[in-house]
C-alpha cells in the first residue's frame, strides 16, 4: 500500500498543478500574420479567346514555407521573429499572378492548379528568391522567378523567361517589409502578365 501510495503522489501532484493553472512546457511565440498587399490598379483590356492556368511554381524548401525570409548577410537565410505570412511564398506568388491577369482583363479563362481544368495554356516556373536581402545597413526586397508558358495538350514549353525585381526598403520593421513584397510583386505581376499575353497571342497565331 505504501508503494501505491509513492507511484500515485506524482500524478497527483502533476494534476494539482495542471488544475491550478500551472504547466512546464513553454508557451507558444504569438504570431503576427501578414497578407501579402495589393497596390496595382485594375485596367480592364479587351478579352483573348484562349484559356490559362496558373501553377504554383516550384521552389527550394527553404522558400517554400509561411516564413518572411531574410538574408541579413552573406549567404545566411533566415526569418523575421515572429510573423508569417499567410501561405507558403509560391502559393502567395500565384495567386498574386492570377489577381494580376485578373486584374489586367485580356486573359478571363482563368483557373489554378487547385483545379483539374483543361486550359490552352499553363504559367508555371521555379521561384528563385522571395526575401529580404540587407547590404551594409541598406535592405530590398528581392523576387526571382524564372517562368515557363507551357502548353496545355502537351505540356512543351513553349517559352521561358527570367523576371527580377528589387524594391528598395526605407526602413526594415516587418510591417514596411511586407509593404515592400507587396510594391515588388505588384511590378513582377505586371510584367509576367504583359509577357504571357505577348507569348500566348503568338502560340494562337501559329
Amino acid at each position: 500500500m505504501m508503494r501505491a501510495c509513492r507511484l500515485f503522489a506524482p500524478l497527483a501532484l502533476g494534476t494539482v498543478l495542471a488544475l491550478g493553472g500551472c504547466s512546464i512546457l513553454p508557451q507558444s511565440e504569438p504570431l503576427d500574420i501578414y497578407r501579402l498587399p495589393v497596390n496595382q490598379p485594375s485596367t480592364p483590356g479587351k478579352a483573348l479567346p484562349w484559356s490559362l492556368q496558373l501553377l504554383k511554381p516550384q521552389a527550394s524548401d527553404a522558400l517554400n514555407s509561411a516564413r518572411i525570409a531574410v538574408i541579413p548577410q552573406g549567404d545566411l537565410l533566415s526569418s523575421y521573429k515572429a510573423s508569417r505570412w499567410t501561405d507558403p511564398a509560391p502559393i502567395l506568388l500565384r495567386n498574386r499572378l492570377l489577381d494580376g491577369f485578373q486584374r489586367d482583363g485580356r486573359v478571363q479563362l482563368l483557373s489554378t492548379d487547385d483545379s483539374n481544368l483543361q486550359t490552352d495554356l499553363a504559367l508555371g516556373g521555379d521561384l528563385q528568391a522571395f526575401q529580404t536581402e540587407y547590404q551594409g545597413k541598406a535592405a530590398q526586397v528581392v523576387i526571382r522567378l524564372d517562368a515557363r508558358l507551357i502548353r496545355g495538350a502537351d505540356q512543351k514549353i513553349l517559352a521561358s523567361r527570367r523576371f527580377e525585381v528589387r524594391q528598395p526598403l526605407a526602413e526594415t520593421r516587418v510591417p514596411a517589409v511586407v509593404t515592400g513584397f507587396g510594391q515588388a510583386s505588384d511590378v513582377l505581376a505586371r510584367q509576367v502578365v504583359d509577357w504571357a499575353v505577348g507569348q500566348g497571342n503568338q502560340v494562337g497565331k501559329r
